[in-house]
């Protein structure tokens, strides 16, 4: 019986078998698409997108809650984000039914700064916000959690009682779950009520101690409390009150953040359009350069081999043992090629198609011209590895020369960077303050400036623009300047891009600059009732 002939499977790696172009085009094609969908998302929400107003909604909020509402309400023509895009306000329950406009309740807090004592009750009124009448269009209110935190204390009377009370203005609300009545002492003199719903209006909290019968001084008696109300400003989470987007909020040390507001995708854009190819060409080119400084070593030594008498392909059969750091994998596939009987010449062609520079393109043309010709090679080949050796040479000293001019790039991109930040920190802040504080009027007088009412937004949008061009710019010229590639440059570009869109994301897109609604107060009353 015939034994079956196995078959053996070289893979010679010839350069049609290269998929660095491949790979990078793919990439590029990737990071294409989503840099543009980025950019896409960005400009359906700003100002230049016709339609976004401050009033209306964004063009791809608008189009997504509509689909969201005609599943809702079963309407094939839904009118209520239609009209919100023509800057009327949709109503509660029209946002509620699109995942994008849902609200959620923020707390206001209200503390008592002074702690009450003295023998009578007190009593005090405070109002609990929330959303209008015109806003709920008939639909019941949200719930709105209302919780009372007090302390009562009274070192001369460790027994002594006491009444807390939820009330409204015109009545008592019933149920025990609205007071809470309790000892007041050291050890246990804390209480707690929870209202599960306080419609928005006016409340009043009071406090009754009952005494002990002859007690006719004030004791050592002290009350404190605080009124927390989970209420709702009828701004949808992931808004601003100029119906902007400004994404899901993110608390992080101490951080309110919003990473996704719509202006840092201007920003995510250019950095997916340019950064991951530049990254992998670069490291391309980085291992073309290593292969290249290990050049001029096998030439020399293959020279040497010849001037002992060995022919090329024994030569380049024994070199393939040797150390040549990133050129090992190519010496060992030209011994392979050579040891299946491909042509010295072949061979070296091959392998310039491979590493594809004019460095080694040049070296290789000049020693199959001169394998064919015969004569002395091993001088042919010193002469090359010279001029290869002096060329890589030439190139590291102009890294060394031009990395101080990359430096100083740097350096200005930071300090622009800088000024910015600060501006829009500690600058555009204070403007906008100095309007509100001057009741609403257009403009405000700071100093001998007449300042006109401005949207911190807007100034923060500008800025940005200008960090991000800033950077492109800079990048570009830094990468250029150092081995003349754009891709480096794209490459110092995008980091550029990230440290402006921390920067932006951690120091000035704070909540009160990107329109936030700041959570609302209980505003309580000035005077104090005594009971």
């Amino acid at each position: 019986m015939a034994r079956k002939k196995k078959k053996l499977k070289v893979d010679l790696d010839l350069p049609k078998d290269d998929k660095t172009l491949t790979y990078f085009y793919a990439i590029c094609t990737v990071s294409i698409l989503l840099g543009l969908m980025c950019m896409g998302f960005w400009f359906t929400n700003s100002n230049f997108f016709p339609g976004n107003d401050d009033a209306a909604l964004p063009f791809f909020v608008s189009t997504y809650c509509q689909s969201t509402a005609t599943d809702e309400f079963g309407n094939p023509n839904p009118q209520p984000f239609a009209d919100a895009r023509l800057g009327l306000e949709p109503s509660y329950r029209d946002n509620e039914t699109c995942s994008l406009l849902k609200d959620s309740p923020s707390p206001a807090v209200w503390n008592l700064e002074e702690p009450w004592d003295g023998m009578e009750g007190k009593a005090k009124t405070f109002q609990v916000p929330g959303l209008p009448n015109s806003q709920l269009a008939g639909a019941n209110h949200p719930f709105q959690e209302l919780e009372v935190e007090c302390l009562a204390e009274s070192r001369d009377y460790p027994s002594l009682e006491y009444t807390v009370s939820i009330l409204d203005a015109d009545e008592q609300l019933p149920g025990d779950s609205w007071r809470h009545i309790g000892n007041a002492n050291e050890q246990d003199g804390d209480c707690k009520i929870l209202i599960q719903h306080a419609e928005p209006g006016e409340y009043q909290i009071r406090l009754i101690p009952t005494w002990p019968e002859g007690v006719s001084s004030a004791p050592d008696f002290e009350f404190t409390f605080t009124v927390t109300a989970m209420v709702y400003d009828g701004v949808p989470n992931y808004m601003n009150n100029k119906s902007q987007w400004i994404g899901p909020e993110l608390q992080l040390g101490g951080f309110d953040l919003h990473p996704t507001i719509y202006i840092n995708f201007f920003g995510f854009g250019f950095f997916l359009m340019i950064y991951p190819a530049s990254v992998y060409w670069d490291r391309v080119q980085k291992n073309i350069n290593a292969r290249e400084e290990k050049f001029p070593d096998f030439l020399r030594d293959l020279a040497e081999y010849w001037k002992g008498g060995l022919s090329m392909t024994v030569a380049v059969t024994s070199l393939a043992q040797s150390e040549y750091g990133a050129l090992n994998e190519d010496v060992k596939k030209m011994a392979n090629q050579i040891s299946w009987g491909v042509a010295f010449g072949d061979v070296l062609d091959l392998f310039a198609l491979r590493v594809n520079t004019p460095l080694v393109k040049r070296a290789i043309s000049l020693i199959s011209e001169a394998n064919k010709a015969g004569g002395k090679i091993s001088d042919i080949l010193v002469t090359a590895a010279s001029d290869s050796r002096e060329i890589k040479f030439l190139e590291a000293e102009r890294s060394r020369t031009i990395s101080s001019y990359i430096a100083v790039i740097w350096v200005s991109y930071l300090v622009f960077m800088v000024v910015i930040v600060i501006l829009s920190r500690v600058f555009i802040p204070a403007i906008a303050e100095s309007n509100s504080s001057s009741g609403g009027d257009s403009s405000a007088q700071i100093g001998n400036m007449q300042i006109r009412a401005i949207d911190p937004l807007l100034f923060l949008v500008v800025f940005f623009y200008g960090v991000t061009v800033q950077a492109l710019g800079n990048g570009a010229m830094a990468g250029l300047m150092a081995n003349g590639r754009l891709s480096s440059g794209f490459k110092h570009a995008g980091m550029m891009l990230v440290l402006a869109i921390f920067s932006f994301t951690f120091v000035s897109f704070i909540p009160s600059l990107i329109g936030v609604p700041s959570s609302p107060g209980l505003n309580p009353s000035i005077g104090m009732l005594r009971i």
